[in-house]
């Protein structure tokens, strides 16, 4: 996985997802250390999971799958930039595959998509975050790169089935019963 601090590059492609991109810019020259607020839709969408759940998913795209794009934590939640349009198929695609709720896995928890019409809070460019505010927001995963690869729906579904399973034990015996009396039965006629 990459870095804390956003390379040059990777502020280039977080403010041009902004309205002012130049306002951003100004903001992280004046103020390194602060968090923006960036509109999704255009360079990216975000799909925010639960902290522990997030970094499981994590661990499968890293693992076992093709990786990820920038990835930030923020208030408890881990958030996975992924390709714009993700947050109107994501959902959809869950509910399709009846992946959602108590499906064929046991749950995947909530996952809020933020698309077009949504913003969300990134990070500072530089780590470690200051004190206050920041230290809620920080990069797990640094845009690095001002064309990052990201994730799609298909990509991010994958990881969230991934996740569940791996939060599941499934087993085909019941739960040993610890007071329970065992006879050997091999040699009853």
């Amino acid at each position: 996985m990459s870095s804390s601090t956003v390379t040059a590059d990777g502020v280039d492609w977080l403010v041009s997802a902004g309205t002012y991109p130049r306002s951003t810019r100004a903001l992280w020259e004046e103020r390194p250390d602060a968090p923006a607020v960036l509109p999704c839709g255009t360079a990216f969408d975000v799909v925010s999971a639960p902290a522990v759940f997030g970094r499981r998913m994590l661990d499968r795209l890293w693992e076992d799958g093709p990786g990820t794009g920038p990835v930030a934590a923020f208030r408890g939640r881990v958030l996975l930039f992924a390709a714009p349009g993700t947050a109107q198929r994501l959902p959809s695609l869950m509910e399709w595959e009846e992946w959602s709720g108590h499906g064929r896995t046991g749950e995947i928890p909530p996952l809020l998509c933020h698309g077009t019409g949504d913003a969300v809070t990134v990070p500072p460019p530089v780590g470690p975050p200051a004190a206050g505010v920041t230290a809620e927001a920080r990069w797990i995963v640094a845009p690095d790169t001002r064309h990052p690869w990201l994730p799609g729906p298909e990509v991010l579904l994958w990881a969230a089935v991934r996740a569940a399973r791996a939060a599941v034990r499934i087993s085909i015996s019941p739960p040993a019963d610890q007071d329970a009396k065992v006879y050997d039965v091999s040699r009853r006629r």
